[in-house]
């Protein structure tokens, strides 16, 4: 009983116990608060790049691809049927998008991938990311523009009316200028950036006479359609107060754009050719939106010279550079990819998962969080520190009254514990404190964040750099268990050594001590 009273006595009326608890409480809370923010951002990367990318790729070796895409998908399910959802066929090769902006041709290196929507949709989430395709919903949640296209349905390349009806106006608009300025250029440097040139415009004045058919034309003469990356034909511009931002769009859906790419083949040549923006792309990872740009596959396949017999679009043999694939479960990734490297000849084709295909994006990440971890970790183990020397000023400053106890009986083991448990106390209310704190911080980070930013009159964590709308945090209660046990036993560790100081002492010294 004598134990308890002792250290209960310490804990509540020595105000060097409450430093000790601040300094455990401090870095406990610390640790959550890092940790569950790292693995927000770790869990939106992760999922943004899963959304993308299928849950594994078989790919070609090279560029020109492949031929005969079905009897690829075919023998796929015959190897691993059982465990496959879905395929979807793509071509991926580089490429160049031109389009004007403000009297200037602006150039943008990209990963140009032919898809086929409604299979690409079945196979990696293609629709949440299409701007058109969804509503868009103000702050309250209540919807401020319907969606173009029902959810229920896979998207399309199809224009939306709505964007068929500008792209029209604006064709009026740049006819009219043409009949008052000479100048190309200048009668060109329209707001939006279009980039319909003299040749196309004389096409199709052959088969129009009015501005509606002119477009109506226009729109059969565009054969590929694109999906846009939203980085890629759009730019952060901050307002006068400089505390939000807004998006300027240089180009939106219904402009058309110039691609260039390269040929299939042994000796590759140059191709280019215009396409219209049927819509925009945007995952919310830097990365792909700032790369990608998504056409309808069988018009690359075309203008590549990817069918054989060329003159035979319809009936040709067509080649592709990859196919996506979406497990039932993802646990058999293993099992898929073994047999589909068995099944497929290595030299001409390669089998990854999308964590590998990101491998060593996510590598870093984790290695990055592992050492941030660590060196957490230590803010903790200086804490521990202050206690094993607090603890050593108390047993020196209470040499007598120990030299009492065990003369009154009181055993080395009970004086050793009394300084254990005082360890303990110390560990249990500076963690349990520690994570209050720290879920609280976690709960209201972005209020705080927001009061920060009030405060200081600078943008604490800007959307345009991180590109999240709101501080990304993960709460795991695995991580919060470890962190508030590792912080007791550092506590409970750093009491030991003054703790058997103290069981060591001799009674009849302790009483002389001075």
């Amino acid at each position: 009983m004598y134990k308890f009273l002792l250290c209960t006595r310490y804990l509540r009326t020595r105000y060097i116990a409450l430093a000790s608890i601040i300094s455990v409480m401090l870095g406990v809370a610390t640790m959550i608060v890092v940790n569950s923010v790292m693995a927000g951002f770790s869990h939106e990367m992760r999922s943004r790049i899963h959304e993308i990318l299928a849950d594994m790729v078989l790919e070609a070796m090279s560029m020109d691809g492949n031929q005969d895409p079905d009897w690829q998908m075919e023998k796929i399910r015959e190897v691993a049927g059982q465990y496959i959802e879905d395929m979807s066929p793509t071509v991926e090769v580089y490429g160049l998008l031109t389009f004007r902006y403000g009297g200037q041709y602006i150039p943008r290196p990209v990963t140009l991938i032919g898809i086929e929507p409604a299979s690409k949709n079945r196979v990696g989430d293609l629709a949440i990311h299409l701007e058109n395709y969804k509503p868009t919903k103000d702050d309250n949640g209540n919807i401020v523009r319907p969606a173009e296209y029902a959810l229920d349905h896979d998207p399309g390349w199809d224009l939306p009316a709505t964007f068929m009806e500008s792209r029209r106006l604006r064709a009026m608009e740049r006819q009219a200028m043409r009949n008052h300025d000479e100048d190309d250029d200048g009668a060109q440097a329209d707001g939006h950036g279009e980039q319909a040139d003299d040749a196309l415009l004389e096409k199709l004045g052959q088969t129009a006479t009015d501005d509606k058919g002119k477009e109506e034309a226009l729109g059969a003469l565009m054969k590929a359609r694109l999906y846009v990356g939203a980085q890629l034909i759009s730019f952060p511009f901050p307002d006068k107060n400089e505390k939000k931002t807004r998006t300027v769009w240089m180009c939106q859906p219904g402009d058309d754009v110039m691609i260039s790419t390269v040929s299939a083949g042994k000796s590759p040549e140059p191709r280019s050719f215009h396409a219209t923006i049927v819509d925009v792309f945007k995952s919310g990872m830097s990365e792909y939106d700032s790369n990608l740009v998504f056409m309808n596959l069988d018009e690359l396949q075309r203008i590549r010279g990817m069918i054989d017999p060329p003159d035979d679009p319809e009936r040709g043999v067509r080649s592709i550079t990859s196919i996506q694939i979406k497990l039932k479960d993802f646990k058999d990734a293993k099992i898929v990819a073994d047999r589909l490297q068995a099944a497929f000849p290595p030299g001409f084709y390669t089998v990854r998962t999308w964590e590998q295909k990101q491998g060593p994006l996510l590598a870093a990440v984790d290695v990055e969080s592992t050492i941030l971890n660590v060196l957490l970790f230590m803010i903790i183990a200086v804490a521990g520190f202050g206690i094993l020397a607090i603890f050593f000023m108390i047993v020196v400053e209470k040499t007598r009254d120990i030299g009492i106890l065990k003369s009154l009986g009181a055993s080395s083991q009970g004086v050793m514990s009394i300084f254990v448990s005082y360890g303990l106390s110390l560990g249990m209310v500076g963690s349990g404190v520690g994570v209050v704190v720290g879920l609280l911080f976690v709960r209201y980070i972005n209020e705080i964040e927001r009061a920060l930013t009030y405060i200081t009159g600078r943008k604490v964590f800007d959307e345009t750099i991180y590109y999240f709308p709101s501080i990304p945090t993960r709460v795991d209660a695995f991580t919060v268990l470890w962190v508030a046990s590792g912080a007791i036993l550092i506590a409970i560790m750093a009491s030991i050594l003054p703790a058997r100081r103290a069981a060591l002492l001799h009674p009849v010294q302790a009483l002389r001590h001075e």
